[in-house]
């Protein structure tokens, strides 16, 4: 058994080693030496910074429209109709994703599509307007 003193980070550990398979016949070198280099360390890569859509401005209302509000914050992952589009209750309007997983927003009632508050990609809150019903 042979002992070595390694240094790792600072600090200094006492190591023994067996050689294995010699003979002890063999002549064996009295010292060896082993210089380790550590390499730089290069700079970690800086992630690119991806913008978030934002919530588009709130259109206004049409006098007697209902809005569909968000239920819980989350992320609009598709928006399922158009302004003037007509729907029937129960309709998907969105796709909502809140907490990793996919939230059909319907419409509560029939009527037409007046105003589309929100855009596919957008952050909203609990509560904001995300479409309008004639």
């Amino acid at each position: 058994m042979k002992k070595y003193n390694i240094s790792v980070n600072g600090n200094t550990y006492e190591v023994e080693v067996e050689e294995v398979g010699a003979s002890s016949s063999e002549s064996r070198p009295s010292q060896v030496t082993t210089q380790v280099k550590r390499p730089e360390p290069s700079p970690a890569p800086q992630p690119k910074k991806q913008e978030k859509p934002k919530a588009s401005t709130p259109k206004a209302v049409p006098q007697g429209a209902e809005t569909v509000s968000a239920p819980m914050p989350g992320s609009v992952l598709d928006i399922k109709v158009s302004e003037g589009d007509s729907v029937s209750e129960g309709d998907v309007l969105l796709i909502l994703e809140a907490m990793k997983m996919e939230n059909e927003i319907v419409a509560p009632r029939s009527g037409k599509v007046a105003a589309v508050n929100t855009s596919k990609g957008a952050s909203v809150n609990s509560g904001d307007p995300l479409i309008s019903l004639e």
